[in-house]
């Protein structure tokens, strides 16, 4: 998707150092009057383009958070403690983080009438009834986090709802890709490529058959330029790909990408684990013309290029 149509808008991406908000940055910095919003307690300053404003800072700092809203037009926000277990173990931080943060910048783009596009999460529907989750199924969260991002996804509806902010809410289902860290906020596709790319044992937990939604990042981003521009407001969206993959599966075609000899090990199954998770992306489809683009091959083979590269690079490890 081109960014013309956003050309001399001036726009915010909060957590614009990290994973995700990195790669939107990247995609609106030639079109944008660009700011970055990050504390860079996890995010990486190198990431966010040349061309950005960076207001180093707390997303829950009210003077940082005055300096990078003035004046925008645009907020993606993407800033969160993205630690299901973090959350857990804190979740009073997790909360002030993930929530106030989140109310507290919904307040300034009620105040400057200004776009708010918000990264939710399908941790909401904790352990899905079906196989398939539509936007429409019952959300019960199985941890602080998924009842944080639940929070706020029903707080974007409501600013629209209740005082006609422009917003969208856009649940990620698995995202991976190339700027993953293998860190505690990573996913399972970059821990496992590390390991198959050294030669280490990939570890499954229980028997492999659970399944997830993999999305590759540049099509999360893709979602959020359409969510952008969309008409269909106030209203809450997947992002996923509509299909789904074995953990031992998935496993298995890392071992492939990368021709490595790495073995794959059966560990001890998680209590509480979701067995089965897809992304029902009808209404995206059909509202945002969303559609993913990247195969998981294709996606894999991508990120195990930047792996590599990083790894040479003594970023990695």
């Amino acid at each position: 998707m081109s960014t013309q149509e956003f050309r001399d808008r001036t726009v915010l991406v909060t957590g614009g150092a990290g994973f995700i908000g990195s790669h939107l940055a990247t995609a609106l910095a030639d079109d944008t009057d660009l700011r970055v919003l990050d504390s860079f307690a996890t995010g990486r300053r190198e990431r966010v383009p040349d061309d950005a404003t960076v207001i180093e800072g707390d997303v829950r700092d009210d003077d940082a958070l005055a300096r990078a809203t003035e004046g925008v037009d645009l907020i993606f926000h993407e800033a969160a403690l993205v630690s299901v277990e973090r959350s857990v173990e804190d979740p009073i931080a997790s909360h002030s983080i993930n929530v106030e943060a989140t109310l507290a910048l919904l307040e300034r783009a009620r105040e400057l009438d200004a776009r708010f596009v918000l990264a939710s999460s399908a941790a909401i529907y904790g352990q899905p009834e079906r196989s398939v989750v539509s936007e429409t199924d019952r959300t019960i969260p199985s941890s602080p986090y998924g009842l944080e991002k639940l929070a706020v996804d029903h707080y974007a509806r409501q600013y629209h709802d209740l005082y006609g902010l422009e917003t969208v809410a856009l649940r990620y289902f698995n995202v991976y890709g190339p700027g993953q860290f293998d860190s505690d906020y990573s996913g399972v596709v970059t821990a496992f490529i590390d390991r198959a790319l050294a030669g280490e044992p990939l570890p499954i937990h229980g028997d492999g058959s659970q399944t997830r939604d993999f999305v590759f990042v540049e099509d999360v981003v893709r979602a959020n330029l359409l969510a952008a521009t969309t008409g269909h407001v106030g209203r809450a969206y997947n992002v996923g790909t509509g299909r789904s993959v074995t953990i031992r599966e998935l496993a298995e075609l890392i071992v492939d990408v990368t021709d490595s000899d790495a073995g794959i090990v059966h560990t001890d199954e998680r209590v509480g684990d979701i067995r089965h998770s897809r992304a029902d992306i009808d209404a995206a489809r059909a509202d945002l013309d969303y559609a993913p683009e990247v195969s998981l091959r294709e996606g894999l083979e991508r990120t195990a290029e930047w792996v590599v590269a990083s790894n040479r690079r003594g970023e990695f490890r």
